[in-house]
């Protein structure tokens, strides 16, 4: 269920043409209490249908098949220094049957119940080169268990990728997340 207080991101919208870099951070839990552990996931979609079921979901287990989207850096906890997860989209090497990509966060809820709220120190950049098209803190969504961050279109004209800021936040936990993650935007 897609949460009440929807709004969408900050970003620069606008064309992209090589790898995109997606990367998150957040401050481990307090001594004591069990690891906070957060995802990165991918989800594809054809041209026949970019908004219903997705063709592949990358993940920390999981890449692509043809290598095109893959995590590059994967954290169970938050430790480390500055972004400690990172998924890798090389748009311009996917196949033409592709016509949608969305990329969310989602806390995985092992622990309990956790929020983007109950986080410290959480955020998620988008960057093509050196170019950043998206910094987000999840303030907009504190309220919510999974956010979708961005998605990129392909123009079935061009070929050519643009990319859409899209904070949305999302109650539920990370298996029906993926599933509605890419669905029509809900109002």
């Amino acid at each position: 269920m897609v949460s009440t207080g929807e709004t969408i991101g900050m970003g620069t919208n606008g064309k992209v043409r090589d790898k995109v870099e997606v990367k998150l951070r957040w401050d481990p839990s307090p001594l004591g209490q069990p690891p906070r552990h957060l995802d990165i996931v991918a989800a594809t979609y054809g041209g026949d249908d970019p908004y219903g079921r997705p063709v592949h979901v990358v993940h920390y287990d999981s890449r692509s098949p043809d290598g095109t989207i893959s995590m590059i850096r994967h954290s169970r906890t938050g430790l480390g220094l500055g972004f400690v997860e990172a998924m890798v989209l090389e748009l311009d090497r996917l196949a033409p049957s592709f016509a949608r990509v969305v990329v969310g966060v989602v806390i995985h809820q092992d622990g309990g119940p956790r929020v983007f709220g109950d986080l410290t120190k959480a955020g998620v950049v988008v960057v093509e080169k050196y170019t950043e098209l998206l910094a987000d803190d999840f303030a907009q969504v504190a309220g919510s268990t999974a956010a979708t961050v961005a998605e990129f279109t392909r123009d079935s004209g061009s070929g050519e990728w643009e990319f859409h800021a899209m904070v949305r936040g999302f109650d539920s936990d990370p298996v029906t997340f993926i599933a509605r993650m890419g669905g029509a935007r809900q109002i």
